[in-house]
């Protein structure tokens, strides 16, 4: 593969992995929101899961930032975003209280929190089935081989 064809998947990998180092970080110093989203969906343990998906996403963020595990984590990040847009986004909300339109507008966000999803566990299964490039710690380790 050409530098130029690793250089812009580094690239990708520095995109992919922004939003869940920033978000597992904001989990894990703030777990609040989190909890309640997690509570809000009937799931137990609210505070814990808030901890442990803050964790998570910081863990497989760092990962795919420096390709280490690269195919583990591109895997664990597909169904992660699979999972997490079904249950959190993939109905509609109705907040009481709310005018209709404030609850239209939160129905058209879940959508777009559901696409933005979809789309990523797309990406990370590319990642996962083609691996991190030559610019990454797999790499190094020799445990990389283009597909």
């Amino acid at each position: 593969m050409s530098s130029t064809n690793n250089a812009i998947i580094l690239v990708a990998r520095i995109l992919l992995s922004f939003m869940f180092i920033m978000s597992g970080f904001d989990k894990l110093v703030n777990p609040a929101g989190t909890a309640g989203m997690i509570a809000g969906a009937g799931l137990p343990a609210a505070d814990l899961l808030a901890y442990a998906a803050g964790l998570f996403e910081l863990v497989t963020g760092l990962a795919v930032l420096v390709g280490f595990q690269t195919k583990i984590a591109g895997w664990l990040l597909a169904v992660f975003c699979v999972f997490t847009g079904i249950v959190f986004h993939g109905s509609a909300i109705n907040v009481p209280d709310f005018p209709a339109a404030a609850n239209g507008w939160l129905t058209v966000l879940n959508q777009i929190m559901m696409m933005k999803n979809i789309t990523l566990a797309g990406a990370y299964i590319l990642l996962a089935t083609f691996g991190p490039g030559a610019y990454s710690l797999d790499a190094r380790r020799g445990a990389y081989a283009a597909a």
